[in-house]
Formats: C-alpha cells, structure tokens, sequence
C-alpha cells in the first residue's frame, strides 16, 4: 500500500489498523478496512447534526468565525462535504453569504467543478478522504489564487496514545493528519500557511 497523499511505499505501522508515512507523516487506515459505499452512507446518516443545535454550533464555530472574519458577502464559497445537517452554510447564507454545497451523499451537485471559489471549507470532512491527493489537487484548481482553504479536522500529536485516541477510533476516519502533513500539503500544492492549529487549518493560494 502507497501513501494516498505522497505516494510513498509504506512500511511502518503504527497498530494492527493503520500505517505511518515516512514521508508526510500522515496515518493512514489498511485499505481492506475501508467501508463501501451503502456502509459508509448509513454511518453518516447515524450523525445528528441539528443545524438548529447550538452545541453543534459551537462545534463548527471555529470554521464559521474564520469565513465572517476574512471574507465578504461578495464572495463566493463552498461547502465541501457539507453532510445532511450543513450548520455553517446555514448561519452563512442567514447573514447574506453566497454559499455552494456538495456531498457525495446528501448533496451530490458536481456543478462546483465548473466555478472558482474565493474560499473553500471542510469541516469534519479531510480525514474521510480515501484519496486525499486527488482531492486537494481538485480543490486547489476551483479555488482563485489567494484563496483560502480552510480545514476543521484534528491533528495528531505524537504525545497522545495513537491506538486508544478517540479520532482513530472512528471506522471512516481512513487519512489522519498531522502538523508535518500539512506543511508538505502547502508546500506540494503551492499554499501559504495562514494558520495551523490542533483543530482548524487555514492555507491561502499562492500566486505563481
């Protein structure tokens, strides 16, 4: 099995489930672990994400803030992998944002492959994506040159015990992060690192 980022050879492991990268230092699930489709869409629609519930709210304020913080209503953004409760988009569009949605599943529109975006977000999504690399080369071409990508997904830091962290416990988390994973991200795909936390990753698009 290669990296399905870096397409490097991967030999480590870090348990019984998931490999290391050596390259990118991403953590990445054995493929013959992997969901098919109908298992994977039930699991998501198991998820109560009430775009009303203000706990949910809180959830993804960190990714809402940073969207009314630096961009316009003038703008146009997309929801990437929104779900079938998309709370951000909500509380976007109630304050005049323009908005697009795409999920494979609840909102299947591929129309955003035709338009460029003056930001883009995920939140909870990246560490689903069984082919991160296509992916970003994807969004990076729809996003206009300083764009902002912005990402909600948790890190991992190598001072917490891999095995028994919550996030890996998760059957469709197949591609976990960490900070050496994003900063190869930005520098591969040509991104500027505005901010890199623990939980929310913002990279602008550089002008080449």
């Amino acid at each position: 099995m290669n990296c399905t980022l870096c397409d490097t050879f991967l030999m480590e492991k870090a348990d019984t489930d998931y490999y290391i990268c050596t390259n990118c230092n991403a953590y990445l699930k054995c493929d013959d672990l992997y969901f098919n489709e109908a298992e994977e869409k039930n699991h998501y629609e198991q998820h109560n994400n009430d775009v009303n519930d203000t706990g949910y709210q809180n959830f993804t304020a960190p990714v809402t803030n940073t969207i009314i913080e630096n961009c316009t209503t003038e703008m146009l953004g997309l929801d990437y992998g929104c779900g079938k409760g998309p709370v951000i988009s909500k509380q976007l569009l109630e304050k005049g944002f323009k908005v697009d949605l795409f999920d494979p599943y609840f909102y299947p529109d591929t129309s955003y492959l035709n338009k460029h975006y003056d930001y883009i977000f995920s939140c909870e999504v990246f560490e689903h994506f069984y082919q991160p690399f296509e992916e970003l080369k994807k969004l990076h071409s729809i996003l206009k040159p300083k764009g902002l990508l912005i990402v909600k997904t948790h890190l991992y830091n190598h001072q917490t015990d891999f095995k028994n962290w919550y996030y890996r416990k998760d059957q469709t988390h197949v591609f976990i992060y960490t900070f050496k994973t994003f900063e190869y991200i930005a520098e591969h795909f040509g991104f500027d690192i505005v901010t890199l936390t623990e939980k929310l990753i913002v990279l602008r698009k550089r002008i080449f």
